[in-house]
């Protein structure tokens, strides 16, 4: 079997795969499927996602099906004002040997899992919320000098709140710079609020398979990096990406009219990764300039800052990143032109 043949079958072996996780998801969650996806993205290139929305409408539910239908160790961890690090890290206690002699032992928090649910995370202090920095780039815990390994494949998934509401603390920018995604959950159409009330209200127990396990999730997290990334696609996102850059020599007028601070290294990282995975469902083994174009909101609406300009006006987020991305040339000559 040659090579291409080689990859087309496991191609689409995961686009089958994908697709099982996707089936079993829906049998809880109704609609939200830009949202599984953005999700399912994310557990394949080995990133965390940040889920934000009003209360009630289904983001904690999603997280807590995802860990059902993979075969991983799963923890929550309620993020409320009161919460210190060590209730996330874990901490040094006195324990006593059978000798009789007294020693520090580590005991591990809730952090120490593969699924961690993050609930409502902006609910906490900037300190605690801080406190998951190293963890989320290095997959590590270091406590007193000595550092902790975390079991691969490792993923966290957070919820918030709108930052507007009440009781709740914005997110650190180095902290929010970790999440590969950040996805908006909306409001559900007539038509999936009374399939919600449909299942939600009779006495029907929906219980999902597990689909898939640790190591299958690392194979398929290597697999998605082989796909090709040419020249011409990978400039293209360097380009956009400094694009978000104020004052810089590819900057719009958008950007330097409504932003503050433009996206780190990662969001070029991010845009790549998840273009791969848009890539492989699409039937294709190399990155088109679409499939970056499909995944540029979610992976940087959380990585650029708005100004006191763009604030005063009103201008979200969302619209300035949309400008800029009609406003950078799919070429660089006529960029340059």
């Amino acid at each position: 079997m040659s090579t291409a043949e080689s990859m087309q079958q496991r191609a689409e072996e995961f686009r089958s795969r994908y697709q099982a996780l996707v089936e079993q998801i829906s049998r809880v969650i109704v609609g939200h499927r830009q949202v599984i996806d953005g999700v399912l993205t994310c557990l394949f290139v080995g990133g965390h996602c940040l889920l934000e929305g009003v209360p009630g409408l289904g983001k904690t539910l999603l997280v807590r099906t995802l860990a059902r239908v993979l075969d991983l160790e799963f923890s929550r961890i309620q993020f409320t004002p009161d919460l210190m690090p060590a209730d996330i890290l874990g901490t040094n206690i006195i324990a006593e040997t059978p000798e009789g002699r007294r020693e520090f032992r580590f005991h591990r928090g809730p952090i120490f899992t593969q699924i961690c649910l993050a609930d409502e995370i902006n609910r906490a202090t900037p300190k605690t919320q801080s406190a998951m920095l190293e963890t989320m780039q290095e997959g590590s815990v270091t406590v007193a000098g000595k550092r902790y390994e975390l079991k691969r494949p490792f993923f966290v998934l957070a919820t918030q709140n709108p930052i507007e509401q009440e009781g709740t603390y914005p997110l650190p920018e180095a902290q929010l710079d970790r999440f590969f995604f950040k996805l908006i959950v909306g409001y559900s159409s007539r038509e999936e609020l009374a399939t919600i009330l449909q299942r939600t209200t009779q006495n029907v127990q929906v219980e999902p398979a597990r689909v898939m396990d640790g190591q299958e999730i690392l194979q398929w997290q290597q697999f998605v990096r082989e796909v090709v990334l040419a020249p011409h696609v990978e400039d293209y996102i360097v380009r956009l990406v400094l694009a978000t850059h104020p004052g810089g020599s590819y900057a719009p007028p958008v950007t330097n009219q409504y932003l503050r601070w433009g996206a780190s290294p990662r969001g070029a990282q991010a845009l790549a990764l998840a273009g791969k995975v848009q890539a492989l469902l699409g039937g294709r083994y190399n990155v088109s300039f679409e499939d970056v174009r499909r995944v540029w909101l979610p992976a940087m609406r959380h990585r650029v800052l708005l100004n006191f300009e763009a604030q005063a006006e009103g201008v979200q987020t969302d619209e300035v990143l949309t400008q800029i991305l009609d406003q950078v040339p799919e070429k660089a000559e006529e960029q340059a032109a």
